[in-house]
């Protein structure tokens, strides 16, 4: 008897559930959805839609990505995003890009993009492109020095960098599968995070003295 009530509770409360289960879709079931970045609601993947009609005409097409960014940073490089919040056309559909331009010597530091897997082509140049892989390989580090047309792929959640080893500028253009992929530079995370991770776990992560991750900290107080 006591089995047979468990049975019913479990067949009602899957019976309740239902359309709250049957609601979601994993993919889009629209053409587009234009994100409305003004949009107070929220939506299961992304932004809520506008409405076809006030969504212009111009949202399949950006020339964001032919403008250099400005390489007078401490990096010497530039990211010039193109997610859902600089390319609405983009939500829900699962993709984004980047532009990342470097200066002679210039360096995209070490970082992590949580959400997406990356690929990227050099477009100009010559890029040491490092991905370092997890405990599971015994962090191994995989690099390799491209050129112009050459091409990298760096699964998601994979710390890497891209350091400009050539004499001249050099730049990439980078693909997601997400329309929002995240990004985490190690750098600043450890040493600008807000509030601050405390010294002390800092200096016995890293078996160094307080003053060497106090000098650290105090390169990162402004961001990158």
């Amino acid at each position: 008897m006591a089995y047979s009530k468990t049975l019913a509770s479990s067949i009602l409360a899957m019976m309740f559930l239902a359309p709250s289960i049957l609601a979601t879709d994993p993919d889009p079931l629209q053409d587009f959805c234009v994100a409305d970045l003004d949009g107070k609601t929220v939506s299961v993947n992304g932004h809520p839609c506008k409405p076809m009609s006030k969504a212009g005409d111009d949202f399949l097409f950006s020339s964001k990505l032919t403008k250099a960014g400005n390489t007078s940073t401490p990096n010497g490089s530039a990211v010039t995003e193109l997610d859902v919040a600089e390319w609405p056309g983009t939500n829900t559909l699962g993709v984004s890009m980047n532009r990342v331009d470097f200066a002679p010597g210039g360096t995209n530091p070490p970082h992590i993009h949580p959400r997406a897997t990356e690929i990227g082509i050099v477009m100009k140049g010559e890029l040491l492109v490092g991905i370092i892989g997890s405990l599971d390989s015994g962090n191994k580090l995989y690099s390799k020095v491209l050129r112009a047309r050459e091409t990298f792929l760096i699964p998601r959640g994979l710390m890497h960098f891209q350091f400009n080893v050539g004499k001249t500028e050099a730049y990439m253009v980078v693909s997601f599968n997400s329309q929002n992929p995240g990004i985490v530079f190690v750098p600043l995370t450890v040493f600008g995070s807000n509030p601050p991770i405390p010294t002390p776990v800092l200096t016995k992560a890293l078996r160094v003295d307080a003053g060497v991750v106090e000098l650290l900290k105090s390169k990162f107080t402004d961001g990158f």
